[in-house]
């Protein structure tokens, strides 16, 4: 057997995205290799908040709306399936989720977004405006500045990184690879086949799958594809363990499985600057603080900032080349809500399947004027 031959696809990325898309190739029998670049890469799934996400998504776009909708439907059976195959528990729970506003005005606005997207989506799209009597039947520990808030019953949240360890522990189970410390830094596709070469050696696969966050940008052409992506910084405080007091998320605060307090929320374009700083990290946490008194006692005991793939619009980028068919591209910055996405309907496309209905909306030919 050629070395062409003994792998069906690679995958270069091993970041929630590619890791997704593996396990799903190789639920289907795909022979894998995932490619990962290391942990000195600049990590989006190591740095994320870990909500599966709906109320909020796709304000300009009703495709990316159903899109999440979709993936959060299906997060509980792929939670299912992972922990069955790898024993890891994912921590996921979907109670539903709440974004706090702290004044009349920002009720109002957040009201008019979320009732134009359920007008645009075309189908149910639940969401109810709380005012602060109900949002503290929800959430008791609430402080007096919280005006009200929006609720989705869809929304929820999952350990990121128990996520990428039962990700990567299902690869191997079902008969693939990942090969870490392997940066790719060239792609040729000839004869048929893709040849991919890091430093150090050379993969060869008849499929390929760039699922490298920002490496993409510079990866893409060399098979034909478009990656106009750009880093945002968001910055993330974690607390020391506390006593349960949220049962929901929210959209800025979770309380982990573990019992940690997460907060964060910010978007900063920065180039590929993943530190944190006083200013941010001090708005960040005044705020959560706002929201729940009690917090101004919890010690903070971990900072950190990660770099989001953003494309111009926010949306994803799904693409098949036309050069070098075969050659596939998975842009993301939401890889933890969609992750059920990517390895489902998304990974039978890649392997030939007719594909979801939606991905039309996400190529990345909308951006060429």
């Amino acid at each position: 057997m050629s070395a062409a031959e003994s792998i069906d696809t690679i995958v270069v990325g091993g970041g929630v995205v590619g890791l997704s898309i593996a396990y799903g190739l190789a639920k289907e029998g795909d022979r894998v290799l995932v490619l990962d670049e290391g942990d000195d890469a600049f990590r989006a799934a190591r740095g994320n908040f870990g909500l599966v996400w709906v109320q909020g998504k796709g304000p300009d776009m009703p495709a990316y709306a159903k899109w999440s909708m979709d993936g959060a439907r299906l997060w509980s059976d792929m939670a299912d399936d992972l922990t069955r195959l790898t024993g890891v528990d994912l921590q996921l729970s979907q109670p539903g989720g709440l974004a706090f506003c702290l004044s009349d005005k920002e009720l109002e606005a957040r009201s008019r977004m979320l009732a134009n997207i359920a007008q645009t989506v075309g189908e149910e799209y639940p969401f109810e405006i709380l005012d602060a009597r109900a949002t503290r039947r929800l959430c008791p520990h609430i402080g007096p500045e919280v005006a009200g808030a929006s609720f989705c019953p869809m929304d929820g949240h999952v350990s990121p990184l128990r996520l990428l360890r039962a990700l990567a522990k299902a690869v191997i189970e079902l008969g693939s690879e990942i090969s870490p410390n392997q940066r790719v830094n060239f792609i040729e596709y000839r004869g048929g086949a893709f040849y991919a070469r890091t430093a150090a050696s050379e993969h060869v696969a008849r499929r390929l799958v760039l699922a490298a966050g920002l490496g993409n940008k510079v990866l893409a052409p060399m098979v034909g594809l478009f990656a106009p992506v750009r880093p945002v910084r968001g910055q993330v405080l974690i607390s020391e363990r506390v006593q349960p007091f949220l049962s929901l998320p929210t959209a800025s605060v979770r309380q982990t499985g573990d019992g940690g307090v997460q907060i964060g929320d910010s978007k900063e374009d920065v180039g590929f600057d993943d530190g944190t700083t006083i200013e941010e990290l001090s708005r960040m946490a005044a705020r959560a603080v706002r929201c729940f008194p009690a917090l101004a006692e919890v010690n903070i005991v971990r900072t950190w900032g990660a770099l989001r793939i953003m494309t111009p619009d926010g949306y994803p980028i799904y693409n098949a080349s036309l050069d070098c068919p075969a050659a596939f591209i998975v842009t993301c910055h939401s890889g933890i809500t969609l992750a059920p996405q990517h390895s489902g309907p998304l990974a039978r496309w890649i392997r030939g399947g007719p594909p979801p209905e939606q991905l039309r909306h996400f190529k990345a030919e909308r951006f060429h004027v």
